[in-house]
């Protein structure tokens, strides 16, 4: 019981100063269950991120319920998921109720245009700290350099770029490109 009211609060806190989404969280998780408490590893933390991103839901979500899980079972995955939305529900079920009222205030417009410039720094952190642990090798700078042009030039192209079809594709080559190497040994 001491364990799961332990994710609550870890969550709680997390979902109450994480802006921008499941990568804009991703220091902050690792600073938080990486380097100060050691319960997740750095692989562990991307293999979440790769789950997460290809789960439907959000990110951040997702990836909070697999930490939890982690840590204390199923009650550990939902607790830590509750944790993780208690904040950001009630500032939501706030702004929601008075948005409306305050958003032509020079004051509301400034602050959000302080957090846009605030998620994207942190956004650029996460996809530097994901980068150094998934490209290893030059297969894994191959499929990041293709997905990344595709994405890229995904307003260009005659047809939609589905993100999960990329993740899928993205996987099915990683495991065909690991067979092919176990054939050659």
């Amino acid at each position: 019981m001491k364990n799961l009211l332990r994710l609550y609060l870890i969550f709680l806190k997390i979902g109450a100063v994480t802006f921008g989404g499941g990568l804009a969280m991703y220091p902050i998780l690792h600073r938080e269950f990486i380097e100060e408490r050691g319960w997740i590893t750095e692989d562990e933390l991307t293999d979440y991120y790769a789950v997460g991103q290809c789960t439907p839901g959000v990110v951040a979500i997702n990836v909070s319920t697999f930490i939890g899980n982690k840590r204390g079972g199923v009650p550990g995955g939902f607790i830590s998921t509750f944790g993780f939305v208690t904040a950001p529900f009630l500032v939501i079920a706030f702004l929601a109720a008075s948005l409306r009222a305050f958003s032509s205030y020079p004051v509301v417009k400034n602050a959000f245009a302080g957090v846009r410039v605030c998620v994207c720094v942190l956004v650029v952190n996460a996809v530097s700290r994901l980068w150094k642990n998934s490209v290893k090798d030059r297969v894994t700078f191959f499929i990041f350099a293709f997905v990344f042009a595709l994405c890229a030039s995904a307003s260009l192209l005659p047809f939609s770029v589905s993100p999960a079809a990329v993740v899928a594709a993205s996987a099915l080559f990683g495991i065909a490109w690991q067979r092919c190497l176990r054939r050659t040994k």
